[in-house]
């Protein structure tokens, strides 16, 4: 057994109606869950009494005609978790945020506020948002390429880490006898002058309550990975294997070390669906009832939108998936990938290839001994520290806290209370200490 932690995290995401692009439809369906505050705050309570690490908000940037319905009218995510901060204790609010299409002095203010406003509960999910429209509402002439958007993203984390270590802990001593409303000594100002980005600081907010937010990446491209392994806490990724999400978690723990940095320093959760039946029979016709809603031309524009939201619909549906070049390789790029390897290699038609994107099968399925057995098993092989869920069925996450959760804290895998307040002491992870005293004891020691 190669991990490093003895029970299993979770993080539950929100996300609209839960199962495929057409759940909405489904009868046991919120169908405007993606914008009702008493669906949003009822799950965050669920998933806070199950005693989850984390809520995590997914968000994009760019919407058409052809978007998945939940796509098309969705709160904005750090405005959605600051409304949550107020109406949950423990758990953690991981917001998703593009480096792309931000400021970093903005962004290190929003997440040091909800980081405020939560007592130390805030993560950012770092993305480098990969459709290509986003550039159309950011006054832009095109998305940055790929690889570019990891270098931005890398020099945006180094000003937002500076930013929020403007402020040393204590700094604000208010003192009304002396007049002494901070401690001079314990201001620092950025200065940062670099390639993509000039910012003096300091910031208007004060040091965290867990030093600074958890910083998540999600992704599973090279540069994604890279990327996490120089500045991420926690990594939000997909793998369709034990075997290939252990070598993944494996690759990002060993480019951690080439970094110098510890391999322990990272949290690795792999994003699964759940359905819970009767027994299996009971688990797949849920799936098929939730499958069946979607239709095959929505399965296409679902494609689309990995692929620069090109149209497949001018090819065959019943024809091999057809030869369309390099598309994907500057939006989704590990997703794209995947999605025309498995087409090429097992010789899927269109109409196959989109029905599997669009109707994607649970991660772990069957009776809930079932699904806590394939959690047990991925994690006790080092497959992942953890797991971000979402329901395969609009019931489904009701159904993984009612009759999964007891069965994994059973077993030892699962805790019954939180061990601490702040995000950080959830996932177990070291706060951060503050870079410009740190460098102030090397240049006294030396």
């Amino acid at each position: 057994m190669s991990q490093t932690q003895t029970r299993i995290r979770l993080g539950a995401i929100i996300q609209g109606p839960s199962g495929n692009m057409s759940a909405w439809r489904h009868p046991d369906a919120i169908s405007d869950a993606s914008i009702n505050v008493a669906y949003v705050t009822a799950l965050a309570q669920q998933a806070e009494r199950a005693k989850f690490d984390f809520l995590f908000v997914a968000d994009g940037l760019y919407i058409n005609a052809k978007s998945i319905p939940h796509f098309l009218n969705r709160f904005e995510p750090v405005t959605l978790l600051s409304a949550l901060a107020l109406v949950t204790q423990k758990i953690g609010l991981v917001a998703t945020l593009s480096t792309s299409y931000s400021e970093p002095f903005t962004v290190a203010r929003q997440f040091a506020s909800l980081d405020q406003l939560s007592g130390g509960r805030a993560g950012w999910n770092v993305v480098t948002s990969p459709l290509e429209g986003s550039a159309k509402n950011f006054s832009r002439d095109q998305h940055p390429e790929h690889s570019e958007r990891y270098r931005i993203a890398s020099e945006y984390l180094q000003v937002t880490k500076g930013l929020w270590d403007s402020w040393e802990e204590g700094a604000f001593v208010r003192n009304k006898h002396s007049g002494e409303f901070f401690a001079p000594e314990k201001l620092h100002t950025l200065n940062h002058k670099g390639h993509y980005f000039s910012v003096q600081g300091p910031l208007n907010v004060g040091r965290s309550p867990q030093g600074r937010p958890v910083i998540f990446q999600a992704g599973a491209s090279e540069a994604g990975k890279a990327f996490a392994a120089e500045t991420a806490d926690a990594i939000y990724t997909r793998q369709e294997t034990p075997e290939l999400a252990r070598a993944f978690r494996e690759d990002v723990r060993r480019q951690l070390v080439a970094r110098g940095r510890n391999a322990d320093d990272i949290r690795v959760f792999q994003g699964i669906s759940v359905i819970i039946g009767d027994d299996s029979a009971d688990a797949e016709r849920r799936y098929q009832q939730t499958a069946q809603l979607v239709t095959p031309e929505k399965a296409l524009e679902y494609l689309g939108r990995y692929f620069e939201h090109y149209d497949f619909s001018q090819h065959e549906l019943d024809a091999p998936f057809p030869d369309i070049g390099d598309l994907g390789q500057n939006s989704f790029r590990s997703t794209t990938d995947t999605i025309k390897k498995e087409a090429y290699d097992r010789g899927l038609t269109l109409r196959q290839t989109a029905l599997e994107a669009a109707t994607p099968r649970p991660t772990f399925s069957g009776t809930a001994a079932q699904v806590a057995d394939g959690l047990e098993q991925w994690f006790t092989r080092g497959a992942a520290d953890g797991f971000i869920v979402r329901g395969g069925t609009p019931t489904a996450f009701d159904d993984f806290v009612d009759q999964v959760i007891p069965i994994l804290q059973q077993r030892g895998l699962y805790r019954y209370d939180y061990e601490g307040n702040t995000l950080r002491e959830q996932l177990g992870l070291s706060e951060p200490e503050n870079q410009f005293v740190v460098k102030a004891e090397e240049r006294r020691v030396g």
